[in-house]
């Protein structure tokens, strides 16, 4: 039987995320499988993978064939690294210690340069933020500006029509007085 380490396709329309699982590869893609390992969820900034990281190893080492999206996230977070480096200690290369240490500088490595990224785009974020926090205020105060200038305008004019009307009849008083 072989087996395969793939993607199953659930959600909605233009949301679909994935369980990863251990499936034979006569069965269908969203049918029947063996083991569920993980999931990844592309929706979210950056994509969420959820991984048992043993159990993904243990079916590496056994001969599961991952597809190619698969293996990307399985590099991703390591699985293929300790699955080359115990490779590298059954054949004498160096021992079990020595593969653990490699895999944890590695590992710590790319966890500072996640957290890197994830401070960046957060700073990026509220940059953003401010910035059209700052145009919106800047509009606000130019239409604010815009509307008391047309009041001042309409009260100007209605100053005017109310100094007309008592002149007129002040007039009419004068004139009928005379």
């Amino acid at each position: 039987m072989a087996t395969k380490i793939r993607l199953q396709r659930h959600g909605r329309k233009n949301y679909a995320f994935y369980p990863i699982v251990i499936a034979d590869s006569r069965a269908p893609r969203d049918g029947r499988f063996i083991e569920r390992i993980g999931s990844y969820n592309p929706n979210t900034n950056p994509a969420t993978v959820t991984l048992n990281f043993e159990r993904a190893l243990y079916w590496v080492t056994v001969g599961a064939q991952p597809t190619d999206t698969v293996r990307s996230i399985l590099s991703h977070e390591g699985v293929m690294l300790m699955h080359h480096l115990l490779g590298g200690v059954k054949k004498g290369a160096f021992d079990q210690a020595e593969a653990e240490r490699r895999f944890n500088e590695w590992k710590a490595k790319k966890d500072a340069k996640t957290a890197n990224a994830k401070a960046t785009m957060a700073q990026q974020r509220e940059a953003t933020a401010k910035q059209r926090l700052e145009a919106e205020t800047a509009k606000n105060k130019a239409k604010a500006e815009l509307v008391a200038k047309k009041k001042a305008e309409a009260a100007a004019a209605a100053a005017a029509e109310n100094a007309e009307a008592t002149e007129a009849p002040a007039e009419e008083t004068e004139a009928a007085a005379e």
